[in-house]
């Protein structure tokens, strides 16, 4: 079923992506009934090369931009993943300002501490961690360059 939800997924992220790019942020941030707030990752593709953004809902972590690979529970990494791996330098949008940062897997204990936080932003997180089919969500630390 995930294979045929993602080609409309897909198409509503690359909605609010140019809505938030163009409202400088004010719309797009936050989501009406999603209690957490969302950014706009850039990564490059790892084969392709070609620049993508993603709207990812993001928690803080001091300075750090804190981001949760979980795909929906689906059991695949998602492709922005392996794209901060091979390419770690990269930008995020988070409202109207626009940052410089590094990607990095969180460490096991990192995840331990930052898990509670992603799931009191979306609760949902839980039942993708279920549903993921053994695979460990990681969660991705942005930190400022």
């Amino acid at each position: 079923m995930a294979d045929r939800i993602w080609p409309a997924l897909t198409r509503v992220a690359g909605l609010h992506t140019r809505a938030y790019r163009a409202t400088g942020g004010r719309i797009g941030e936050r989501i009406p009934g999603v209690p957490g707030s969302m950014c706009l990752l850039d990564h490059v593709g790892a084969k392709s090369g070609v620049k993508r953004t993603a709207p990812l809902l993001y928690v803080r972590d001091g300075e750090d931009v804190v981001l949760v690979a979980s795909k929906g529970g689906y059991p695949k990494h998602p492709a922005w993943l392996y794209n901060l791996k091979a390419n770690p330098e990269t930008t995020v949008q988070v409202g109207k300002e626009r940052l410089p940062v590094r990607a990095r897997v969180a460490t096991k204990e990192e995840r331990d501490r930052l898990w509670p936080l992603a799931e009191e932003a979306w609760p949902g997180y839980r039942t993708y961690q279920k549903r993921s089919q053994g695979r460990e969500i990681q969660m991705v630390i942005l930190e400022p360059r």
